[in-house]
């Protein structure tokens, strides 16, 4: 992800900053979607895999990136699994 496209782009729905996710969350969701097991905001099973993801500055939510492309849309967004 270019430095400065990140740097304009914020959460839809809170206006947080963004960080590219870290390699292992995009393994462990992509694992989830593998299995059947992951869903998106909007409660739709995700049949996809990810190739990226732009995390939100609390951290709650990640939001797709598919070929190059952020999904910037606040129905789209997964939320992120708390380690405990």
């Amino acid at each position: 992800m270019n430095a400065e496209l990140l740097n304009l782009l914020c959460c839809p729905e809170t206006h947080q900053t963004f960080s590219v996710a870290p390699p292992a969350l995009i393994e462990q969701l992509n694992q989830r979607i593998a299995r059947g097991g992951l869903i998106n905001r909007a409660g739709r099973m995700i049949v996809e895999k990810i190739d990226d993801g732009l995390l939100r500055a609390d951290g709650r939510f990640l939001y797709p990136v598919r070929a190059s492309i952020p999904i910037l849309l606040i129905d789209e967004a997964i939320a992120v699994p708390v380690e405990n």
